[in-house]
């Protein structure tokens, strides 16, 4: 278990979810519990990801269906190292900053949960308009484009 514990599952990892409502989705690790919690007895992390990312939107396309197709929907959860598979794409905080967004005293009551929820999309809407200006910067822009684009296979 030395592999999940030390060396690739870190804090801005991008993970694939393989079980549960979110399997297949991806997702940032926040923070790990390699020993486990008082309520959580296993290794595990909290992670933040996109369930519906935002589509491509055209100019000339209305503006009613350029507000529907840059809707995104996030999560925030608890999950297994058993149940995540590492991906080689790292976001920094410098790039998505949402350590400060999620922190787990808020992650006990469901309200506040919703709130997380709420902020984690305007944060993801701002990085995914502001793509362009993140492709200049070398080799950050594949890791936040991997994040925002749909998992084919």
């Amino acid at each position: 278990d030395s592999i999940h514990g030390g060396r690739f599952i870190k804090p801005g990892r991008v993970v694939i979810l393989l079980a549960g409502r979110y399997a297949g989705k991806k997702a940032v690790v926040i923070r790990c519990y390699d020993d486990g919690a008082k309520e959580r007895n296993f290794a595990h992390c909290l992670v933040a990801g996109i369930e519906k990312a935002p589509l491509r939107v055209k100019q000339d396309m209305s503006e009613k269906k350029q507000t529907r197709r840059l809707r995104a929907k996030p999560f925030v959860k608890y999950v297994n190292y058993q149940h995540i598979m590492p991906t080689r794409y790292l976001v920094t905080n410098e790039t998505i900053d949402m350590k400060s967004i999620v922190n787990e005293e808020e992650m006990g009551s469901i309200g506040s949960r919703k709130d997380i929820k709420k902020s984690l999309r305007n944060l993801f809407l701002e990085k995914w308009r502001k793509r362009a200006a993140i492709r200049g910067e070398r080799g950050v822009a594949a890791h936040v484009e991997f994040l925002f684009t749909k998992l084919r296979f």
